[in-house]
């Protein structure tokens, strides 16, 4: 066993690319790097490590990610990268060869970085540790906060679904999930640190307990009784896996927020056979009427896809229609990439690059008019806000039950605590409510 402690005080920069569950797990391994001496870098501080944490769920995501390692060697020449992430599970051998980089570690291998890091301290040889995700078999555990008020909790990781243009289910391979005991202690220790507030992560989610018993619903309803802890919040689900159980059991809690992100890639039944999704538009209506009659307050994300192969101009067009036709709140917009290993390679036709732009500027667009319509009727009103400390030269910020991002001035004192705010100045998409007031 190497004595981490003859190293000497060790500093860490941390980057993530991608989706909450990349930020949770990051947070995760600097608290374990903490554990072997190597504290996170302050601002100025010359890093001895910097942790990558990657996303590749499209080629731009690839771009920005290689892009970001190399122009974090040139500002921290005497740095060792840490490489991890989708990107380096799936092309480990073009992450290791990038510049600074002296481990490369997949996706299952996030929990042992910081003993790589002890024996890369010791010998100064790199390595690079992927194994296929066909092998995964373990779930690795997950809940931090990082330097955020909110805690990311993971609960479940892979997928089993194999949807024609993604390489999720290689990059994490097959859905597993933590138990229900096991998670709801971690929820435990999160409240027991002084938190509010949950957000529960995973690949697919809604798989959780696959091959057992229990059910996403089960262990909704024993987090729902962790005393301390009064928000939740289901950061992702398939639409499929939505039951009306789940829609109606977050209606009668308390502490699970009027909130939900249910991707639909497209809106129209036949791109999304060719997508291999695993439900049609007349499931999807369904399932975001069902909410909103529950919740007519409700905030609903929805995940798009535009462009995709075998998206003509017709299909694109219904599939406008309908997403424009939707109670939803706000879309996340994604312009089509090719991802090599992928069925969907085979589909045609393709779409033009400049029509996949035209498409997405069409898309962001409705999405900006779904958002303020949601958010307008809200102006005015009063709602619990969870208040977040600051960022440098900002006001302090935070989000409603529903979702609502609202700024406003208030006391430091105030951060990490529930306040009734009214809604005021709205403003931009992005930066919805300015003038939020404290009541």
């Amino acid at each position: 066993m190497i004595d981490h402690s003859t190293f000497g005080t060790r500093t860490a920069l941390f980057h993530t690319f991608g989706c909450k569950l990349n930020f949770a797990e990051t947070s995760t391994v600097a608290t374990m790097l903490a554990e072997h001496g190597v504290r996170r870098a302050t601002a100025g501080e010359k890093p001895d490590f910097i942790v990558v944490n990657t996303c590749s769920v499209t080629e731009l995501a690839d771009k920005k990610c290689r892009q970001t390692i190399r122009s974090l060697h040139r500002r921290h020449p005497s740095a060792a990268i840490i490489v991890t992430g989708c990107y380096a599970q799936l092309k480990s051998d073009e992450v290791a060869a990038l510049p600074g980089v002296q481990i490369v570690a997949g996706t299952d291998r996030k929990l042992d970085i910081a003993d790589f890091v002890d024996q890369w301290s010791a010998t100064r040889e790199a390595r690079t540790e992927v194994r296929p995700g066909r092998e995964f078999r373990e779930f690795s555990p997950s809940c931090s906060r990082g330097d955020r008020t909110r805690y990311f909790l993971k609960v479940q990781d892979g997928c089993d679904y194999w949807c024609s243009y993604c390489t999720i289910p290689a990059a994490r391979g097959r859905s597993r999930s933590g138990s229900i005991d096991d998670i709801v202690a971690q929820a435990r220790a999160a409240a027991a640190e002084g938190g509010k507030e949950i957000v529960i992560t995973g690949v697919n989610i809604g798989d959780f307990g696959k091959g057992r018993q229990d059910t996403f619903l089960d262990l909704c309803r024993a987090l729902d009784d962790v005393a301390g802890i009064e928000r939740y919040r289901i950061s992702s689900i398939e639409p499929n896996l939505l039951t009306d159980e789940i829609i109606d059991f977050v209606a009668s809690s308390r502490r699970f927020m009027p909130h939900f992100h249910v991707p639909l890639q497209s809106g129209d039944d036949e791109v999304l056979a060719l997508m291999r999704r695993h439900y049609n538009t007349a499931l999807f209506r369904h399932k975001m009427e069902r909410i909103k009659e529950a919740m007519p307050h409700a905030f609903i994300g929805v995940d798009l896809i535009v462009g995709a192969r075998g998206e003509t101009a017709e299909r694109f067009e219904r599939s406008r229609s309908f997403v424009a036709s939707l109670p939803v709140s706000r879309l996340h917009v994604f312009t089509y990439s090719e991802r090599p290993g992928t069925r969907a390679l085979e589909i045609t036709p393709a779409v033009e690059p400049a029509e996949k732009h035209r498409r997405t500027r069409i898309m962001l667009a409705e999405s900006e008019r779904l958002y303020e319509a949601f958010a307008a009727p809200f102006e005015g009103t009063v709602r619990p806000v969870l208040l977040e400390h600051p960022r440098p030269g900002r006001r302090m910020a935070g989000f409603t039950d529903n979702y609502l991002r609202v700024e406003l001035d208030a006391p430091a004192e105030l951060d990490n605590t529930i306040a009734p705010v009214r809604l005021a100045g709205l403003a931009a998409a992005e930066e919805l409510f300015k003038n939020g007031e404290l009541i």
